[in-house]
């Protein structure tokens, strides 16, 4: 079995932090630019699972950074260059304390609320009569607030980011805006892909008074695509959607009991269910860009990473 990246512990040169997220590390240096590691890491129902995924961390940071690519030309993003399979260096912005959650159809926890009678979320009304897996009209924006770890964000209107002073009126219309054409780009690229874009979160930050587009984008941690093909024939008869996105990890676990909640047990990650998980995620990675995935060396991850970021920070 390939060896999977879970921690990782870092000095590189002009290095004043690290801060160690679910998945990612994140080192701050000089205050100037961040190190954003993606381990092998993986996590369900905000609980980081016993076994790293081998080649998860190199897929997410690699679609992200084909993502922030692709889209440079709509908003400024953060990415200055990916110096390893599995690292972006970018750089170092102030984020908002809100994410920018983005829906073109009804599912998930917005068709569960839905489906228990609630008609606005978000301070988004909702038409009558949807179905599971419907298209809305035109795709809605229905934000949360950043938690901390351990903690879920929690829904959050645009009326009350704006009465509580988390951003202000002329940032949020700008992250309105930079939301709706990146989700439009998106929805795009994946139909070429034979995909839907249904839903993703954005993060953004800002630096010297710009607005920029941070974290990673597109990814299927961050996002959730249905296949195109067959989709109109199963929303007709009311089937489940054949799905790309990490849904099917939480539902493996959702099948052995687990749902994050007190005193649940996370279900044994077994070699195999470990490496079946891999495989999926490579599957996830050929079908959203196109291209086949070329697994990285992991023999010794740390002394690859180390090396290649230090020479980075050194030539730039």
């Amino acid at each position: 079995m390939k060896k999977a990246l879970v921690k990782t512990n870092f000095n590189f040169p002009g290095q004043k932090s690290v801060y160690h997220g679910k998945v990612r590390d994140v080192y701050d240096i000089n205050d100037d630019v961040l190190v954003m590691v993606a381990t092998d890491r993986i996590s369900a129902f905000d609980v980081i699972l016993p076994e790293g995924i081998p080649y998860k961390g190199q897929m997410l940071n690699q679609i992200a950074a084909k993502f922030l690519d692709a889209t440079a030309d709509i908003c400024p993003n953060w990415k200055l260059g990916t110096p390893d399979p599995m690292v972006t260096v970018g750089l170092r912005c102030e984020g908002f304390p809100v994410e920018m959650i983005v829906r073109g159809y009804l599912c998930g926890s917005a068709w569960r609320a839905y489906k228990s009678g609630v008609r606005e979320i978000c301070g988004v009304r909702l038409p009558e009569g949807m179905r599971e897996n419907q298209r809305f009209p035109e795709p809605i924006i229905t934000p949360t607030t950043k938690a901390e770890i351990g903690e879920h964000d929690q829904d959050i209107s645009k009326e009350e980011i704006l009465a509580k002073g988390l951003v202000s009126k002329e940032d949020y219309e700008i992250l309105e805006k930079y939301t709706m054409a990146l989700f439009k780009r998106g929805t795009e690229i994946a139909e070429k892909r034979g995909l839907i874009l249904v839903d993703t979160k954005y993060e953004f930050g800002k630096r010297d008074g710009k607005i920029y587009l941070i974290d990673e984008i597109h990814t299927p941690d961050s996002s959730r695509y249905f296949y195109l093909e067959g989709y109109e024939e199963r929303f007709a008869k009311g089937e489940p959607q054949k799905q790309l996105s990490k849904e099917f990890v939480r539902e493996w676990l959702m099948d052995n009991g687990f749902q994050g909640k007190p005193g649940q047990k996370v279900p044994e990650m077994t070699p195999a269910i470990v490496e079946g998980i891999s495989d999926r995620y490579i599957e996830l990675y050929e079908h959203i860009t196109g291209e086949a995935f070329a697994k990285g060396e992991t023999d010794d991850l740390l002394s690859r990473i180390e090396k290649n970021v230090t020479e980075y920070l050194r030539n730039r």
